[in-house]
């Protein structure tokens, strides 16, 4: 049994054709995969980093963007500690979606979960859509973290995760020190693991 701290899940939304398995393979697997399909329903990979002395471990879940796989990656919100919602900077499509990807978690997520909006494909700045000034404005209107990425050129990639995973396991220590504040523990790897609150809301 593999020893560790805290194990988060990670889930990431968005449109199909974002990037969304690109950012995925890159943080988990280090490379870029050309010519990747799109996902069918829901897949996930494990990443374990260790943040201050503790091993602490990432389950990242990618769900697919098309409509006829909504209804499956819906139930998948709801235990999330942390949900990315991935947009491409190239598509005004993928943009204008969002109000609908927001309206999702709001029904389907926890009320505690970290969010994140994420720009991604800014190495190809010839097709930019959508500036950042844009992308930022809409991340603070829905009181969700936002950064941008480029999967292919690793930009940003690791900032991302390595960010939720610090966000998290401080939310979880603090959870710890305080028990009474609401928070589902779950039992895993070697010790008891929390899930966390969050000061984002949704």
């Amino acid at each position: 049994m593999e020893d560790y701290k805290y194990l988060f899940k990670v889930v990431l939304i968005g449109n199909a054709g974002v990037g969304k398995t690109c950012l995925v393979s890159r943080y988990t697997k280090g490379f870029f995969p050309p010519g990747q399909m799109a996902t069918i329903g829901v897949d996930f990979m494990i990443k374990t980093v260790e943040i201050d002395g503790d091993k602490v471990k990432l389950q990242i879940w990618d769900t697919a963007g098309q409509e006829r796989f909504r209804s499956i990656t819906q139930s998948y919100y709801r235990s999330a500690n942390a949900l990315i919602l991935v947009y491409d900077v190239c598509s005004q499509q993928s943009y204008e979606s969002l109000p609908h990807w927001v309206h999702e978690i709001e029904l389907y997520a926890g009320t505690k979960v970290l969010a994140f909006l994420v720009g991604n494909k800014i190495d190809q700045t010839d097709k930019r859509e959508i500036p950042t000034h844009i992308g930022k404005e809409f991340a603070e209107r829905y009181e969700m973290r936002f950064l941008e990425t480029s999967a292919k050129e690793a930009d940003n990639v690791e900032k991302l995760f390595t960010s939720i995973a610090y966000q998290l396991t401080a939310q979880a220590r603090d959870l710890e020190l305080r028990p009474e504040q609401q928070g589902t523990v779950i039992t895993g790897g070697s010790t008891p693991i929390a899930s966390a609150p969050s000061c984002c809301k949704l």
